[in-house]
């Protein structure tokens, strides 16, 4: 009797050995073991994002003065006042003539050509005769300005564009002249008219302007101011010009 119950409790204690060893030597997958979550890294996360959102305010607050700054008004020149004095009485946007100053002299009131041409707008000596100003008084810029624009009257008075001609049209032909002189752009007028065009296109006009160098059309009766081979440096000066205006027009008023 005595050996039975010792057997019983030896293999009790034997038994509870064998399920404690297999208890301590299987461990748990590690697929659901969390790992230990650092007590600093939430704190980085959330100094990254205030680091960001101060960026990205900052950045919209450059956009926004850059935005405000673009819609004011610029200088163009250190004439700006003058230009929109005389522009103001002649009648012509001084933006137009800031436009024509740069394509003229760069806006250096002491330019003299070759040709004897002076100031801001390349005023000729005989342009002064023609409105009877003493030739010296081209040398002043408000004068040199003024006859400018009493030039480019003139011009748009002898041209007698009717009134529905576009503005781009009107104004490029009337520069045309101011650089050609108004006798060889009339006479491209006259052959483009002759020929069924329009006289009052700037695009047909500066296609005769280049045409008048060939025999064949600068020797044809509608012709009163012969031969003009000066057509690359005039459709260049048009385009900048008109160029420049555009310019303007978009930063200053």
């Amino acid at each position: 009797m005595l050996k039975r119950v010792f057997f019983v409790i030896l293999s009790l204690v034997v038994i509870a050995g064998f399920e404690s060893s297999l208890g301590s030597t299987v461990a748990a997958p590690a697929l659901f073991v969390e790992e230990p979550t650092s007590s600093t890294e939430g704190a980085d996360d959330v100094e990254a994002t205030v680091k960001v959102d101060s960026l990205a305010n900052q950045a919209t607050n450059q956009s926004e003065q850059i935005a405000v700054t673009a819609k004011l008004p610029q200088q163009i020149s250190k004439f700006d006042t003058l230009m929109k004095r005389i522009g103001e009485e002649s009648g012509y946007d001084w933006r137009f003539m800031s436009a024509i100053a740069y394509c003229e002299s760069r806006f250096k009131e002491g330019l003299v050509s070759k040709r004897g041409a002076a100031g801001l707008m390349q005023v000729m000596p005989i342009v002064a005769r023609h409105f009877k100003v003493p030739v010296s008084h081209i040398y002043n810029t408000e004068t040199n300005v003024r006859l400018a624009c009493r030039l480019l009257a003139e011009f748009e008075t002898m041209l007698r564009m009717p009134e529905s001609t576009p503005d781009y049209d009107r104004l490029s032909i009337i520069l045309a002249s101011y650089n050609a002189g108004v006798g060889h752009v009339q006479d491209a007028r006259r052959l483009a008219k002759a020929d069924g065009a329009n006289p009052n296109s700037w695009a047909v006009v500066s296609k005769y302007l280049k045409l008048k160098a060939d025999p064949a059309y600068y020797t044809r009766s509608e012709v009163k101011a012969g031969r003009f081979s000066g057509s690359r440096e005039t459709l260049g000066f048009v385009e900048l010009a008109m160029s420049k205006y555009s310019d303007y027009c978009e930063i200053a008023w």
